[in-house]
């Protein structure tokens, strides 16, 4: 009883706290004043101080209750001000349905030093701060993941755990056949490709893989979405992961979601290009750009081609090498059966993307015979002119024209001219309806 009304004390002073911090924002950015930001840094430190202070001297279980009482932007507010050593502590006693909207990202303070270390805790994975080689040595870690290593921590890996983790500056350098292999003393050693796909950029990241005695090194220098995707997920499932093995299969079927997702993205790339290549009408410069549009997807649906082809190449020689439990095998067939589905809508999108391509194309062509067309036109209206200007200008006009005044002449002459420009022309587009209209008395005639 004593507890759930120290409980509910608190949550009192807590969300007073967290009013009043937001009620002095809101006045703090409604006043003009110089220096501004100066003022509202300085209120929203003296509020949180204030709350941290609060919290720092609460039990785990009581912070816990406070958090799930709170409304969901007051909650990570709250969250954001316990110190990282406590989180993982109070993360445990948040009810299960909770718990994914807490997230412990631990972050080395050195800047430099890429190592994320995780070991299983309670049947989820528990991120381990790591700062120097006895940090890393007591670890008993199931998962390694370096990004952009030093060779230090190269070094490290191979003092601790006697595994040669290969520099990821080097992993593009590798023979496609040597990507897939097994060493004497047993680790096993895969290089694959892994999608990164955003705005500005769209490239596959070359990522090493060593299984050694339990334990999975993963070596690249690029963060990927996937890895931190499966980083949340193992967190806030118990269960998700049991072992080392788990963790890269698990890998492997993110890699292959977010293909996916990237494909579905195409897609409605594709769809929203494809109301521009179907209009009635279509500029050169429109069509430039739909050209780089459909380009850009098209290299985009080939890197994932080229990636689900690596997984699949990856989880064949895990199934050949006989390193997967039953159940693993079967969550490999299930990644199988995936990318199988995923094969067949990159056909399908490779087809779509060289239709709306030749379409393009086919406007631009159009394009081009009407200027040709227009070229044309006016080249046979102007034939019989240059020819008649050709006679207009030798002396035996002048002769002919002896008996009329010379201003009269030349204008007679060029009002002909003008006449027979213009009858020309309406010759061309008598003739240009007449073969127009041909096709369709003679579909009516069929009818």
């Amino acid at each position: 009883m004593n507890n759930y009304l120290d409980t509910q004390n608190h949550l009192a002073t807590v969300k007073n706290l967290l009013a009043k911090h937001k009620l002095i924002e809101d006045l703090v950015r409604r006043q003009d004043m110089p220096h501004h930001d100066l003022v509202e840094t300085l209120v929203h430190k003296q509020n949180r101080v204030e709350l941290q202070r609060l919290l720092d001297n609460l039990d785990r279980q009581i912070i816990a209750r406070i958090l799930e009482s709170l409304p969901s932007d007051d909650r990570q507010i709250t969250w954001q001000l316990l110190r990282d050593d406590r989180k993982e502590d109070v993360r445990r006693e948040i009810a299960e349905a909770l718990r994914s909207e807490f997230i412990v990202e631990i972050k080395s303070r050195n800047r430099n030093m890429m190592i994320r270390v995780f070991d299983l805790h309670e049947g989820r994975l528990r991120q381990i701060p790591i700062e120097t080689k006895d940090d890393l040595a007591r670890a008993n870690p199931i998962w390694i993941d370096l990004v952009r290593p030093e060779d230090e921590q190269l070094a490290w890996a191979k003092d601790i755990f006697d595994v040669e983790l290969p520099n990821p500056k080097n992993l593009t350098d590798l023979e496609t056949s040597a990507r897939f292999y097994v060493e004497e003393n047993g680790e096993v050693h895969l290089h694959s490709d892994f999608l990164l796909d955003r705005k500005d950029e769209s490239r596959n990241v070359a990522v090493a893989f060593v299984l050694n005695k339990g334990t999975l090194f993963s070596v690249r220098n690029k963060e990927l979405p996937v890895f931190r995707l499966q980083r949340l997920r193992a967190r806030a499932e118990a269960g998700y992961v049991s072992e080392a093995k788990d963790v890269l299969l698990d890998l492997y079927a993110a890699e292959v979601e977010y293909s996916a997702n990237a494909l579905e993205d195409v897609y409605a790339e594709l769809e929203a290009v494809g109301r521009q290549v179907f209009k009635s009408h279509m500029t050169d410069d429109e069509a430039e750009n739909i050209l780089a549009a459909i380009a850009e997807e098209e290299d985009l649906n080939g890197r994932i081609r080229r990636n689900v082809l690596d997984t699949r190449r990856a989880l064949s020689f895990l199934m050949r090498g006989k390193f997967l439990s039953d159940e693993q095998h079967a969550d490999v067939r299930e990644i199988l059966r995936d990318i199988e589905s995923l094969d067949g809508h990159t056909a399908f999108l490779f087809n779509k993307i060289n239709f709306q391509m030749d379409a393009t194309v086919g406007f631009i062509n159009v394009n081009q015979n009407k200027d040709l067309k227009r070229l044309t036109i006016i080249s046979v209206i102007f034939m019989p002119l240059n020819l008649l200007a050709g006679i207009g200008g030798m002396s035996e006009f002048t002769m002919m024209a002896g008996g009329v005044a010379w201003p009269i002449a030349y204008a007679g002459f060029t009002l002909g001219l003008f006449l027979i420009g213009w009858l020309t022309f309406f010759g061309l587009r008598f003739f240009e309806n007449r073969n127009t209209k041909k096709p369709t008395s003679a579909k009516q005639k069929m009818a």
